[in-house]
């Protein structure tokens, strides 16, 4: 491997020289999975209140038609456009994640590789396209280098600077300028997980926070603003003062491990790491059939991040935020009606005593795994009324590359997702929208994909 101080550098050259032509069926087909999916949970996420509050207050930064807000249509400046789509992308926890990384990368990176295509013009499809793959790259080698504890909000974070590379890729900057803009966007990060703890409704709005911070970086970078070249290990740099624990190794061979190969499926719109309980739970379930008031508690036992993230008690008055990022009860939900969907975390079902009394009969439990940056594996454990006890192991959780949604799965979850959004889109347009990402690398314009993102 290279010595340290070259990493950055690495990282740069990789995002000037990725080419949509050179990856691999595999990365080329991730790509277009993880856009499909991106742009599915960002349609639904436009039915989230706080969507209308965003845009307003966006709409104090100045005026500008040359971006669209997805399922909208409003235009909007690029940044707007780029902080709303992403908090849409992010709002109801249901995107994409790089499990090793502990990154959801594509929130950031599609939100705003899509508004600086849209406002730039006539960016193809296959600059998205490699745009997008050199953006997961460098998030995701960053994310994965990391072992501190999660402490900064690595997903918006280490997105941005991903993001960054990605439009550095767009444009076919030299390796010089794009390592300059990496240095201005992390000038810029921001955001921790106390919002995370407390269930804020910010958390998702740091998705947004960070895209507008790449594309400010990007217009620096261009204008020959020079940003800081040891972003990622001087004495100030990423590595130095948001994760200071991490290794170098990680970044041997990035190049062409292809990281958007990685990613992880949601099924379920919960923080990825209650999934393990319900991917559990609905299985022992099928298995055994028992019933609910068999059960006398369960026990989802599963590495610390888990335990950081997500074992909190589910308590009367939850906000959705809270609620999404609860195992017991998005496990609870899953028991009683034998899935879990973006209106469980409306107010009525947030107030269910049912899901309430069966959630405190649902625990985690930590166990012995070293890594502060693992979701995976997981063992769930029930014991029924009858005095009998179960168990599954879990080595990976439904979603991830390990076990992955079929092209069947995947599929209803994006028509579920834009089914679902504040304007849903009839069913022809799902179906145009889906043909149109196949074939993603061959559109001539990106904002031809926005386009199909309007209801009429």
């Amino acid at each position: 491997m290279k010595d340290r101080e070259d990493l950055a550098e690495r990282l740069a050259v990789h995002a000037t020289s990725l080419q949509a032509g050179h990856l691999p069926p595999a990365a080329l087909k991730a790509v277009r999975t993880f856009v499909l999916d991106s742009l599915g949970v960002a349609l639904s996420g436009s039915r989230v209140p706080m969507v209308a509050t965003l845009k307003e207050v966006a709409g104090l930064w100045g005026t500008g038609d040359s971006a669209r807000i997805w399922g909208s249509g409003e235009r909007v400046p690029a940044q707007a456009a780029a902080f709303v789509n992403g908090y849409q992308i992010h709002n109801q926890e249901w995107d994409c994640v790089h499990e090793p990384a502990v990154v959801h990368p594509m929130a950031v990176v599609l939100a705003t590789l899509v508004a600086f295509a849209e406002a730039r013009g006539g960016v193809d499809g296959a600059r998205l396209v490699a745009g997008c793959a050199a953006a997961v790259d460098v998030a995701a080698t960053i994310g994965r280098a990391a072992r501190s504890k999660l402490r900064f909000f690595r997903p918006a974070m280490c997105g941005a600077l991903g993001a960054t590379a990605g439009m550095a890729n767009i444009l076919g900057l030299d390796a010089r300028t794009a390592r300059s803009a990496l240095g201005l966007t992390y000038s810029q990060l921001s955001g921790t997980m106390q919002a995370h703890v407390e269930g804020s409704p910010v958390l998702p709005m740091q998705i947004g926070f960070n895209a507008r911070s790449a594309l400010l970086a990007i217009e620096l970078a261009t204008r020959g603003v020079a940003g800081p070249r040891d972003f990622l290990e001087g004495p100030h740099g990423y590595f130095t003062l948001i994760d200071p624990e991490w290794d170098p190794t990680e970044f041997e061979g990035f190049e062409t491990r292809h990281a958007i190969t990685e990613l992880s499926h949601k099924p379920f719109p919960s923080g990825r790491a209650t999934h393990g309980g319900v991917d559990g739970l609905l299985t022992l379930r099928d298995r055994l059939g028992f019933r609910i008031e068999d059960l006398e508690e369960a026990y989802v036992i599963a590495p610390p991040l888990v335990r950081q993230l997500v074992d909190r008690p589910a308590v009367p008055a939850m906000a959705p935020a809270y609620a999404r990022l609860c195992l017991p009860y998005v496990a609870a939900t899953a028991l009683l009606t034998g899935s879990v969907e973006v209106a469980d975390f409306d107010a009525d079902a947030l107030q269910d005593s049912a899901r309430l009394a069966l959630a405190a009969r649902i625990r985690v439990r930590g166990d012995a795994n070293p890594s502060l940056s693992a979701l995976a594996p997981q063992r769930v454990e029930l014991r029924l009324r009858d005095g009998s006890q179960h168990s599954i192991d879990l080595p990976a959780v439904l979603g991830a590359p390990g076990r992955p949604l079929s092209e069947q799965a995947h599929l209803a979850k994006f028509r579920r997702a834009a089914a679902s959004g504040l304007h849903p889109l009839p069913a022809p347009r799902v179906d145009a929208l889906i043909a149109l990402v196949d074939r993603l690398e061959t559109l001539s314009d990106v904002r031809q994909l926005v386009d199909a993102l309007i209801p009429d």
